[in-house]
């Protein structure tokens, strides 16, 4: 998983946005009037004033600019007559004089950005990497944000009026119409102006990030011990020294097991234990404990064979939402035009509006292709689907190997985390890198023994390096620990490349989370082949248009039901726990009744919601299936082409938006008709 959440705070929060007439909406002017001491007879005057002296100057810059400052110019920031003396005397009128500005902004967002992400990064160590039990002072540490201040100051020294008043900020809609004739140059400029867009106090930056830190805690620490789990015959179905984390361990091991011993019963058993967690009837004495033997059929709890009374966990998953919920919402009246978290992660984070990408998502899941593809996974199984085949993986691969023997090779292979990074150009060599191109790519990423399940955290200057994350056991890492090794790795390539390898520094990066996570896809796709048992399947092609219809179309569900949850928490800001737990329940019967229930052939299924995304990073799931389907469009882009050049090119394009970014990459905007069209040919082809 991709970390935005803390740059998020303590980057991209430092901001405003364009307060032109066209854009303004009502509430916007509410807004502003409640910030603002600046009328619009005096914009006026500030603006007539300032095209008077610099007649040559752009128009538009100077109008826009002028309202900028306007929209968050407080009693505090000085007197009408300072505003003014500060606009007439702060304008940049010329060309080379605004070019040399932006690099010395742009340098010192750098050493900012950069310093800030690697505080926080230092800070988290006890929290993030096993290093031992985490104690209540790691959690004060871990959830102090150095950069809760950043934004206050920068109003207070006017740093923040300054880039306010000459680099204006682009609506979306404006991005795409004028974006296409813009230069790198005037790209880089529009993210200057991306990065003043709101006015949010310190203290409130400061209490969301203590929130998400605490959440992030909770799903660190929510594990499963699975040797202690049992059947009604008492029988244990899992090795003693089994644990796994929710959702992620849960989801894998249930996936590991369609080609297993007792497979259909151990899938069953996890099932059950994620329905008791979504219920939250699961025992709160289970929870990342291994004292008690626990029936999550019967939802019976032994010691030895006695059975002895319980506690279910209190609604906690649904406080934890809400606390995540109440915190964001603070940060609501500081973005004019963006008045709510929806709006402000599509249309400010991933750049696609909210309503774009779930008729995207509606279209795939309703297609006719999910139906055959069903019908084709019942037929391989020799079975009715279950609810879990949702999870289905067989078309990844014709021959499958046992998990059992992926394990002896990823603990041989990598017993601590220090060698699977010494085996970093290694594997970007196996994927076409040249040696030096992969010596220079690994040199820039340093690999931890993740607590949780794992994560990619990029560098944020290009003197610091990215860190990869995942989970490392004691007998080394199993195959669970190195495929997500493999996902991550493809994110701190992204981030080394889209860093260090683009021409400025406020273009790196990608156009959201989603393109991160369709290079974190193409890598992982790739762990057997790197491994060196991977062997080129029959109908592979086919094969991989059929994962990813599958995949997207769980994923996709499990995106609509975070929508879906954050649009009905604005409708019930005031909902308990215990209300939004049935809220997000009826939810996920509602889109599994929609989408999945005649596919399945049943009906009121909530596994949609055990996502722990869900809980600590609230509307991020749409970026996975966004994606999986920029994934599909390179991937096609590239098979008859070499992967670590076309890499290397496309993850160089730096943070256009997407269809923009799209169109220069793959040459074609982003999509389901290209997988639609490729899975019928597969569906066609394998029923031959």
């Amino acid at each position: 998983m991709y970390k935005t959440y803390v740059i998020f705070i303590i980057v991209s929060c430092l901001l405003s946005v364009s307060c032109s007439d066209s854009y303004k909406s009502e509430k916007t002017k509410d807004m502003s009037k409640r910030i603002s001491i600046v009328n619009d007879k005096i914009i006026s005057e500030v603006e007539k004033e300032l095209m008077e002296k610099y007649a040559d100057a752009d128009t538009f810059r100077i109008k826009r600019g002028v309202r900028q400052v306007a929209s968050f110019w407080t009693d505090s920031d000085g007197s009408i007559d300072e505003y003014k003396k500060f606009c007439t005397d702060n304008f940049i009128d010329s060309e080379s004089e605004l070019e040399n500005t932006f690099e010395k902004i742009s340098r010192n967002i750098e050493i900012l950005s950069g310093n800030m992400n690697r505080i926080i990064l230092d800070l988290k160590v006890p929290l993030d990497l096993d290093v031992g039990e985490i104690k209540n002072v790691d959690v004060m540490f871990g959830s102090y944000n150095p950069g809760s201040h950043l934004e206050e100051d920068f109003y207070r020294n006017k740093i923040a009026f300054y880039i306010l008043l000459n680099f204006p900020f682009y609506t979306l809609e404006e991005k795409y119409s004028l974006g296409e004739n813009w230069s790198r140059k005037d790209w880089a400029y529009a993210r200057l102006g991306d990065y003043i867009i709101s006015r949010v106090p310190s203290d409130i930056i400061q209490e969301y990030s203590e929130i998400l830190t605490n959440t992030d805690s909770y799903i660190a620490e929510y594990n499963i011990y699975m040797g202690k789990v049992i059947n009604d015959k008492s029988e244990t179905m899992f090795p003693e020294d089994l644990k796994l984390i929710s959702h992620w361990g849960l989801r894998d091991e249930l996936k590991s097991h369609y080609n297993s011993d007792n497979g259909l019963e151990k899938q069953k058993m996890i099932f059950q234990i994620m329905n008791r967690i979504i219920s939250q009837e699961i025992p709160e004495e289970v929870i990342n404990s291994d004292k008690y033997r626990w029936n999550p059929y019967t939802n019976e709890l032994f010691e030895g064979t006695e059975k002895i009374d319980f506690s279910s966990e209190p609604d906690t998953r649904y406080q934890k939402i809400i606390d995540i919920f109440n915190g964001v919402k603070k940060y609501d009246p500081y973005f004019p035009g963006y008045p709510d978290n929806i709006k402000r992660e599509f249309e400010l984070n991933m750049e696609i509006p909210q309503k774009e990408v779930e008729d995207l998502f509606i279209e795939l899941m309703s297609s006719e292709q999910v139906r055959k593809a069903g019908e084709l996974i019942s037929k391989r199984l020799g079975r009715k689907l279950e609810p879990f085949d949702i999870w289905y993986n067989g078309f990844g691969s014709e021959k499958r190997i046992p998990e059992e023997e992926l394990n002896k090779l990823t603990r041989a292979k990598y017993s601590t985390s220090e060698d699977f990074r010494k085996d970093i150009p290694s594997i970007l060599t196996h994927l076409g890198f040249t040696n030096a191109r992969a010596d220079y790519i690994a040199s820039k990423i340093t690999v931890d023994a993740s607590r949780g399940a794992g994560h990619a955290w990029g560098a944020q200057m290009r003197t610091d390096k990215a860190h990869l994350r995942t989970r490392v056991e004691k007998g080394g890492m199993n195959y669970k620990g190195y495929n997500i090794a493999i996902h991550e790795l493809g994110h701190n390539v992204e981030q080394t490349l889209s860093l260090y390898d683009v021409d400025h520094y406020l273009l790196n990066g990608v156009p959201n989370t989603a393109f991160t996570e369709a290079l974190a896809f193409i890598f992982q796709k790739r762990d057997l082949e790197i491994l060196g048992v991977g062997q080129k399947a029959q109908y592979e092609d086919h094969m991989m248009a059929l994962n990813i219809l599958w995949t997207g179309y769980e994923i996709m569900g499990v995106s609509l039901v975070d929508m879906y949850v954050w649009k009905w928490l604005y409708d019930n800001p005031d909902a308990t726990a215990s209300q939004l737990k049935e809220a997000v329940i009826s939810i996920s019967k509602d889109v599994w009744n929609k989408y999945y229930a005649e596919i399945f052939g049943v009906k009121d299924q909530a596994i949609l919601a055990i996502y722990s995304h869900m809980v600590t990073y609230p509307l991020y799931l749409s970026a996975y299936p966004v994606g999986q389907l920029i994934q599909f469009q390179i991937e096609k882009y590239m098979e008859d082409k070499s992967l670590a050049d076309e890499i290397q090119r496309v993850f160089t394009l730096g943070r256009l938006t997407p269809q923009m970014w799209m169109k220069q990459a793959v040459g074609t905007e982003l999509s389901c008709t290209p997988l639609l069209e490729s899975a019928e040919e597969a569906l066609t082809v394998i029923n031959q």
